[in-house]
């Protein structure tokens, strides 16, 4: 794709970082990932709670899987939706899914089990790979509703351990379990009786998929409304993966890596491509919330790269392990998913070492990244980056839809090879979110400098009307983080009793752990309304604080606002 001659940013790249030839990304997962394996079949592949799998292994047990997936009759384009943690099962399912033509679509486990169904339905799911506790907990009540549904293939979190890890995990509550039963009309499998059974093939499947078919239909993490299943191409896919290891300066057969970024979630499902594409060794994490088990991998395997979303890094902070640890080895640490305020930055920087924070910018529609800092170059913390190359930025005024001055807020609008294909079933709102130009319009408001670097400042959906006056939730919360008695803020409009139509600014936080006061809560709000005038306009400056235990957070650990205004 041809950038305007407006790609300004580009002069801020590392040396040697420019826009990729599209013919890169004119290929599958599945011929890229099969290259891989080819060139380091020894090599460790997934590493999951002391138990290693090479890829020749992860080879052998992803064709068994696809070859049970096409005798049972699954063809090209079916969805197989996938509703686990991180653990080997997952990459494997969704290596096999793809080797035989089928979609992967990831489904939380954390969901309710009515907020499943409507996954499930929604996506036309013929098959439903999940944990035999989900099976019990969930699958039991809504697999009536399913008819579609004609396949369940059901693991347990402890599948690859020894046999008395396993019992003893169980034993203690350590590992979840489930009874896994027959269901009506529905074929049912356990998940080591498919990738152990010689009943199926390890040899590689032969099948015709080409670039533009769809290779993941990933649903919208449902924050601002009801999901929406975003259809991505392995052009898109791959076009990422392409443009983001450049980026970082990957070589391939390197390395270890580690992200808790969940593989149900875009996130989570990009990286371990990467990872899968580059022939780098990825551990696996099942609990991204066990900050003792990710310590210590880190100790054990030493990590060059690894990726969390910023609730994550705020829970290994507070964790002697990790303030302890040698992170010398630690080279690239991404951040994204979620705002990160500056001064928590500069904390986690404090720990691992200047410069190896790197914040990126993404979401579910862009599979995922967009824009992200340089590894070597010059890093602004707070903010998102650069645009990518082969991505084209602008930014427009939400209300107007007219691109803004340099230095202006405005909605961020993405064109570029990573852009999804649409909404599953959803041409109306395909249509809309796209302007006359093909450019795919975030709900985003960012700021981008003279070096091109942008800087979130709100979601289009998060903006506050405070008289008239559009008042940015983002920028209050990354100001107010700067008191120390703050942990984690989250902010929102309510209505304004005194001017119907109009707003104040609420604000919810957490108090830092490590913070003293003293004359109650009352006195502790007083001081913290009085540091925001000092750094706030008048009309910026919450009305009212309320102090919580924890704040709700998305199953990715994104601030649930949704949660927020629902209490309203």
């Amino acid at each position: 794709m041809e950038l305007k001659q407006e790609a300004f940013w580009k002069k801020s790249y590392d040396q040697g970082i420019d826009d990729l030839d599209p013919a890169l990304w004119e290929s599958t997962l599945n011929k890229v990932y099969h290259k891989t394996i080819d060139e380091f079949p020894q090599k460790t592949a997934l590493v999951f709670m002391g138990i290693e799998i090479s890829f020749a292994s992860l080879e052998e047990y992803s064709n068994r899987f696809a070859h049970m997936l096409l005798s049972n009759g699954f063809k090209k384009g079916d969805v197989i939706g996938i509703s686990m943690p991180n653990i080997p099962e997952y990459v494997i399912a969704a290596m096999g899914t793809l080797k035989a033509g089928c979609v992967v679509s990831g489904v939380s486990p954390l969901l309710s089990a009515d907020e499943m169904a409507f996954q499930l339905k929604n996506s036309d799911a013929k098959g439903f790979v999940t944990l035999d506790a989900v099976f019990e907990k969930h699958l039991i009540q809504i697999h009536s509703e399913l008819p579609e549904l004609k396949m369940v293939v059901a693991a347990s979190v402890g599948g690859f351990l020894p046999g008395i890890k396993r019992f003893l995990g169980k034993l203690l509550g350590r590992i979840p379990k489930g009874k896994v039963t027959p269901l009506k009309g529905k074929i049912v499998y356990k998940f080591h009786d498919i990738i152990k059974s010689n009943s199926f093939s390890t040899a590689r499947p032969d099948m015709d998929i080409a670039p533009g078919d769809t290779a993941y239909l990933q649903y919208t993490g449902g924050t601002t409304g009801t999901p929406k299943g975003a259809v991505m191409t392995h052009r898109n896919a791959l076009a990422d993966i392409a443009i983001v290891s450049s980026w970082l300066h990957l070589i391939k057969g390197k390395e270890t890596a580690l992200s808790a970024f969940p593989l149900f979630h875009i996130a989570g499902l990009f990286t371990s491509s990467i990872f899968l594409s580059y022939g780098i060794t990825q551990i696996l994490i099942p609990n991204p919330r066990d900050t003792d088990r990710i310590c210590d991998e880190m100790e054990k395997y030493k990590p060059f790269f690894t990726a969390n979303v910023p609730s994550l890094y705020h829970l290994l902070m507070e964790n002697p392990k990790f303030k302890q640890m040698d992170h010398s080895n630690l080279k690239i640490c991404i951040t994204a998913a979620a705002a990160y305020p500056e001064d928590s930055q500069r904390k986690l920087e404090s720990f691992i070492g200047k410069g190896k924070l790197i914040e990126a910018y993404g979401m579910t529609e862009t599979s995922p990244l967009t824009a992200m800092n340089p590894v070597k170059g010059k890093k602004k913390l707070g903010c998102i980056g650069l645009p990518l190359p082969n991505t084209d930025i602008k930014l427009v005024d939400p209300d107007t839809q007219d691109q803004v001055a340099q230095g202006e807020p405005g909605e961020i609008c993405i064109k570029g090879p990573q852009v999804m294909k649409g909404y599953y079933k959803l041409p109306d709102e395909s249509k809309n979110v796209y302007d006359s130009e093909g450019y795919l319009y975030t709900g985003d408001v960012a700021v981008q400098d003279a070096d091109g670097y942008l800087k979130i400042v709100d979601r289009t959906k998060d903006m506050i009307n405070v008289s008239g006056f559009k008042v940015f939730s983002k920028k209050i919360e990354d100001i107010l983080t700067g008191h120390p008695a703050i942990a984690e803020i989250a902010t929102i409009g309510i209505p304004d009793p005194q001017k119907p139509g109009s707003e104040i600014v609420k604000a919810y936080m957490t108090i830092d752990e490590g913070y003293e006061f003293h004359g109650g809560e009352d006195v502790l709000k007083a001081k913290i309304i009085e540091f925001a005038k000092e750094k706030l306009a008048v009309y910026e400056v919450p009305k009212e604080i309320e102090f919580r235990d924890e704040l709700p957070l998305t199953s990715v650990g994104k601030l649930d606002k949704k949660e927020l205004r629902k209490e309203i």
